[in-house]
């Protein structure tokens, strides 16, 4: 049911409120499994008093007049055919076979009574259901039966379930076959990642690819496709097609194969063709292409459009013609379309595949081609090219062959055919005898392991000994030294080998090498906290590319400025910047400079307030890598930070996860600590003490981490805010004071007013912690103030929102609400899901406490939770245990708790707690600051000292 579940549900739906689902769509595309599930879904409604009645014929049996009525008669009792009126009882009973045949009309029209009245019989017992699976195959006797019985079931519990194999994008020609208002569902294709589903998981991504191509769509295409399919990447590619088993050939070929030899050479050049037409046609030599193509359309084969386009009605039997023809008529098919055919791409590969053997000439018309393909932005059909150019080199030309494999490897991580790259380069690292080659398939394996370069020391320090004497081939790996440094957090390293290789590249001329080398300089400067030293490398960098509209080469340049520029706040000269990038790089760039440009647009957007474009951009970005087979960690972090803004807690968690597994499994530092600070993120919004406590595990880390690299930058800032923020939820304010005084030492004279804002709002949460909430919201609105001047609506909202809850429970019930309010009605217009969540919630709490007159203090999160654990009889050290705090923690909140309680002592706390357990009675309530889930703890609050009431909330999930 892959694929099915939602056309199910509607199935059902409708077979309730109708007479009959008719499902339709072309073969293999999953009606009978459709149908046996509405079936199996619906006897049991239908059984034990009810009748089910099915028929499933095949196409040999509509040329047998009455057998889908013996099909369907089979299990209907002999009682009810010997309760019919003399006539139509032997009339049907002769169309059964069980008397003389009928012939007369007058006999036909007794067997539609009779039909008619056994089921009259039937439902008169209990509900009938007539499954009709084939009716294009249903012999037209039993066919005229039933039109005449199912325009009369009006009052009777008869439905019907049927399906009938219509070409593609027709319509069903037997609807008349089911009951007046019946429902025509069609079925239609999978999508991609639903035929995936299907197939072995052993398939590379190149075959995957292929099968999905070929079967577009069709389930049982896709699996008999997927049997046959080969487990070696390249035995799809350079020119090599997909096998397409026998009885599937045998399908979709039988009448095929009956075509005039014309019209049968006609199809075969046809499949060979990338893009055929009858101009095309009629220049390979072929004599009257079109009337060939019309013997071929009744069949359902293929059809010349207006416009002389020739289509065949399905992928499969466009693969299935072709892999159908013998090796010779294949080759011969080619040959022709070399010589018709004007553009170097195509003309290259139809010589190639005309002409399979070495052959230099060949193989210089390859790599030629293949090199116009790459600048036309079609990476696939280069490194297809390249292959074929390789494959083509005679082998006493080793060299220009090791040249052309690196090129079709070149081209692979372009397409980000991943695995393809790799086995060249292998190939000619293992064969080579030239250093430089060997340096170049490194290079193909560094770029290969995109962001895991933790283990590539090796393949570095390899490749310098063989580049050693050649400063261009040691300043390539230099640069990607640079890169491993910063990717691992080893920042030194990377600015010392990032300069090493631009003073090489300059002196060999180098200018890519070189501008790539300061680009990471600049990144690594800017990590380090030293936006003016990364200003000036960039900038270098520009110039030598030749400014922002130099083409690819300034592609990655304009995306690190955009980056600085957004971490200095200049979030629409950011957007305006990746906005126009994406906008150039269109169809034109690898997958890498897409998912890079993709990553920067999100984290944009994020803070720009675009929150439901965040979401879109995420989703782009990770079906962009899910092309190429493999689960990037930049990808996986663009869609949790896109969840935390527009999704949902859960959503965001669950991807943050999944990227700090990917970043740790690729040794990548620098994702790793973005993953973690997205995760620490999504942990906040639950707003809990355990969500706390995991956001302090989280962001502790970072914190680390960072330390550890030196790292400085105005993001990290950010991260300890939201680290001291987790630390005051869990009542930790001694620590958290310590990570904000260790912030600001680190914050320059030039911080962005978006980091000292998250320090003050920091702060003002800690205040408010000690007890001091006047003090408290005294900064947070100078954070408000500030975050004003600034178009960050998200930081807005979070500030808004922690001030409002601040008021809230100091009873400032008019500033409560218009801070809430704000935050709320912004965060809702932005989209800002989990955002408007939590001011929802806050609103609702304030609207309570008003219902219930003068407010009361209100027991936090971690004081609930903390009153509830000791009540229950719990020690100090077992909560501390329980809540991931520190004991001198517990025992400070526990004061606290005395204190808004109104009691002295634990066994006082413990009956106090016993008391709103019985007030609030089972009921599941939210606690306190609780924003995304809700626990079992009532939310505490104190009418007089010593009594203990509870208050319920609204779903704040709503």
């Amino acid at each position: 049911m892959t694929g099915r579940r939602e056309l199910l549900d509607t199935a059902r739906a409708e077979l309730t409120n109708r007479h009959g689902v008719l499902l339709h769509g072309p073969a293999g595309i999953g009606k009978s499994v459709l149908v046996a599930a509405l079936v199996a879904s619906s006897a049991a409604h239908v059984q034990p008093a009810g009748t089910v009645l099915h028929c499933s014929p095949a196409e040999e049996d509509a040329r047998l007049p009455f057998a889908g009525l013996v099909d369907l008669f089979a299990r209907v009792p002999e009682s009810c055919l010997a309760a019919l009126a003399p006539e139509p009882q032997v009339a049907l009973r002769a169309a059964l076979l069980r008397g003389e045949t009928p012939d007369a009309d007058r006999d036909r029209l007794a067997i539609r009574v009779a039909v008619l009245d056994v089921l009259r019989a039937l439902a008169a017992v209990g509900p009938v259901l007539l499954v009709l699976d084939g009716l294009q195959w249903l012999d037209e006797p039993t066919a005229e039966v039933l039109a005449f019985a199912v325009r009369r079931v009006e009052g009777l519990d008869v439905r019907v379930v049927a399906a009938e194999r219509v070409a593609e994008d027709e319509q069903p020609e037997r609807p008349h076959c089911c009951p007046p208002g019946t429902v025509e569902l069609p079925v239609p294709p999978l999508t991609d990642d639903e035929v995936a589903q299907l197939l072995p998981t052993d398939l590379p991504p190149a075959v995957l690819r292929a099968v999905q191509d070929t079967a577009a769509g069709n389930p049982w295409y896709a699996r008999e496709l997927g049997r046959a399919a080969p487990r070696d990447g390249a035995a799809v590619g350079l020119g090599r097609s997909l096998p397409v088993p026998r009885r599937l050939r045998a399908l979709l070929l039988d009448q095929v194969r009956t075509l005039p030899e014309s019209a049968r050479s006609t199809l075969l050049v046809t499949s060979a063709a990338a893009r055929p037409t009858l101009t095309l046609l009629r220049a390979a030599g072929l004599h009257d292409p079109a009337a060939d193509l019309a013997e071929a359309e009744p069949l359902g084969v293929a059809t010349a459009d207006a416009d002389g386009t020739v289509r065949f009605r399905h992928p499969l039997i466009r693969a299935a013609v072709y892999a159908d023809a013998a090796e010779h008529e294949r080759r011969r098919a080619h040959a022709l379309l070399a010589g018709a055919v004007g553009e170097p791409v195509e003309h290259a590969r139809h010589l190639a595949l005309a002409h399979p053997y070495e052959d230099e000439t060949t193989a210089r018309t390859l790599i030629s081609a293949a090199e116009c393909a790459r600048r036309d932005g079609a990476p696939d059909a280069a490194f297809e090219l390249a292959g074929l150019a390789a494959r083509r080199t005679p082998g006493d030309h080793p060299v220009e062959r090791a040249d052309r494999l690196l090129a079709a490897a070149e081209y692979a991580c372009d397409a980000g055919q991943l695995e393809e790259a790799g086995q060249a380069a292998e190939t000619v690292l293992a064969g080579s005898g030239s250093a430089r080659q060997r340096v170049r398939a490194r290079l193909v394996l560094l770029r290969n392991a995109g962001q895991a370069l933790k283990g590539a020391h090796a393949l570095i320090e390899e490749g310098l000994r063989d580049a050693d004497g050649d400063p261009e081939a040691e300043a390539w790996l230099h640069h990607w030294a640079a890169v491993r440094g910063l990717l691992c957090g080893e920042l030194e390293d990377a600015a010392r080998h990032a300069r090493r290789a631009a003073r090489q590249a300059a002196v060999v001329g180098d200018t890519e090498t070189r501008i790539g080398a300061l680009a990471t300089l600049a990144r690594v400067r800017s990590l380090g906290g030293e936006p003016v030293a990364a200003d000036i490398a960039l900038e270098e960098a520009l110039a030598l590319a030749g400014g922002a509209g130099a083409g690819p080469e300034s592609w990655g340049l304009i995306r690190m400025r955009a980056i600085l520029a957004l971490d200095s706040d200049k979030v629409t000269e950011a957007q305006q910047r990746v906005t126009e990038l994406l906008a150039e790089i269109g169809e034109f760039a690898g997958v890498e400079e897409v998912m890079a440009t993709l990553v920067a647009l999100t984290r944009i957007q994020v803070r720009a307030g675009h929150c439901r474009e965040a979401l879109e951009t995420a989703a782009r970005c990770t079906r962009a890598v899910a092309e190429t087979g493999v689960q990037a960690a930049p990808a996986l972090y663009a869609a949790a930070l896109a969840a935390t803004a527009g999704g949902t807690a859960d959503e965001a968690r669950q991807f943050a996860e999944q990227a700090v597994r990917a970043s740790e499994a690729d040794g990548d530092r620098l994702f790793l600590l973005r993953a973690l600070a997205v995760l620490g993120q999504a942990e906040l919004l639950a707003g809990d003490p355990r969500g706390a406590a995991a956001a302090v595990e989280a962001l502790q880390r970072v914190k680390e981490l960072g330390a550890a690299m030196s790292a400085a930058d105005p993001p990290l800032l950010h991260w300890y805010s939201d680290l001291a923020e987790a630390l005051v939820v869990l009542g930790e304010t001694d620590a958290a004071g310590a990570v904000i005084d260790e912030a600001r030492k680190r914050v320059s004279v030039d911080a962005p007013g978006s980091v000292l804002a998250a320090l003050e709002r920091a702060e003002g949460l800690r205040e408010a912690g000690l007890g001091r909430a006047k003090e408290g919201a005294v900064r947070l609105r100078a954070a408000v103030e500030r975050l004003r001047q600034l178009p960050l609506p998200v930081d807005l909202v979070r500030t808004l929102i922690t001030l409002g809850a601040v008021e809230r429970r100091a009873r400032h019930r008019n500033a409560a609400r218009t801070a809430l309010g704000e935050a709320w009605e912004t965060a809702t217009r932005i989209g800002a899901v989990p955002l408007a969540a939590r001011a929802g919630d806050e609103l609702t709490r304030l609207e309570a406490g008003d219902r219930d007159g003068e407010g009361r203090p209100e027991l936090t999160p971690t004081e609930a939770r903390v009153a509830e654990l000791v009540g229950g009889g719990a020690t100090n050290r077992e909560v501390a245990a329980e809540l991931f705090i520190s004991v001198k923690t517990v025992e400070g909140t526990l004061s606290r708790v005395y204190r808004k309680v109104g009691v002295r002592s634990r066994t006082a706390l413990a009956h106090a707690m016993a008391v709103a357990v019985i007030a609030s009675g089972a009921a599941t309530v939210s606690v306190g600051d609780d924003d995304q889930q809700q626990l079992t703890t009532p939310a505490v609050t104190v009418s007089q000292p010593g009594r203990v009431r509870t208050s319920r909330t609204l779903d704040n999930r709503r």
